[in-house]
């Protein structure tokens, strides 16, 4: 599904938008920046299907030059609670890297947002990933996204021809808590995004799992409301 796309003078950046809370602040921030932005929505056939909802309303909310969602059913695969028929964990945030990891997903994505901003002659690209408050997933590590603008560079026409990505990272560095006052600095409504790996029949965010309580504590230590419906 690709939403019309009007004429803009603008750079084009290509924002790889989830759904979630950091994507929808990563997309305004690059908004902010000047840039005319494409945002690409994976349909991985993920459980918690209300942030695809969430990132067709983002897109529309901040007036996006352009919104595509591709499938890419990751189900196959399985080996995540995400994926798989594995119980999302509810006990709080660990140490180790929780069964909510998808394997290799952000590899997978980046690789697909840039083959978009390759297409569409844009050599920009934004991810929402964060390294300090996040859940120990390895491919939200600053080096694996360093890594991967080498990649880039290798691996398209582009980047052989001497065009290479920037992969901009914007909220690698902050906390949830920095996140939610860009999110509420930017005139950003938290509702519009979705977070919860695990909603009630009802639509509620659980409030439990690793992604509700992170988010929670990150508003909270911003004293920022969190206009999000939670069960718990």
């Amino acid at each position: 599904m690709t939403s019309p796309e009007p004429a803009s003078s603008a750079p084009m950046a290509v924002v790889l938008l989830s759904g979630g809370l950091d994507s929808m602040v990563t997309a305004a921030l690059a908004q902010e920046r000047g840039f005319a932005v494409h945002a690409l929505t994976v349909d991985y056939g993920q459980r918690h299907r209300l942030e695809l909802e969430s990132a067709r309303r983002i897109a529309a909310r901040l007036g996006l030059v352009r919104h595509t969602e591709i499938a890419l059913d990751l189900r196959a695969f399985g080996g995540s609670a995400l994926t798989d028929t594995i119980d999302v964990p509810k006990g709080g945030v660990g140490e180790e890297i929780p069964v909510t990891y998808v394997p290799a997903r952000n590899l997978v994505f980046l690789a697909l947002t840039t083959a978009c901003a390759e297409a569409a002659g844009a050599r920009d690209v934004f991810i929402g990933v964060n390294a300090l408050d996040y859940s120990g997933y390895p491919d939200c590590r600053p080096e694996f996204i360093a890594s991967f603008a080498e990649t880039a560079r290798l691996g398209t026409k582009a980047g052989v021809e001497g065009a290479s990505f920037t992969i901009h990272a914007p909220l690698q560095h902050m906390t949830k808590a920095d996140i939610a006052r860009e999110c509420a600095r930017l005139g950003l409504d938290p509702a519009w995004s979705w977070s919860c790996y695990d909603p009630t029949p009802g639509g509620q965010a659980c409030g439990m799992c690793d992604s509700c309580r992170l988010r929670k504590k990150g508003f909270a230590e911003a004293g920022i409301a969190d206009s999000t419906a939670y069960d718990a």
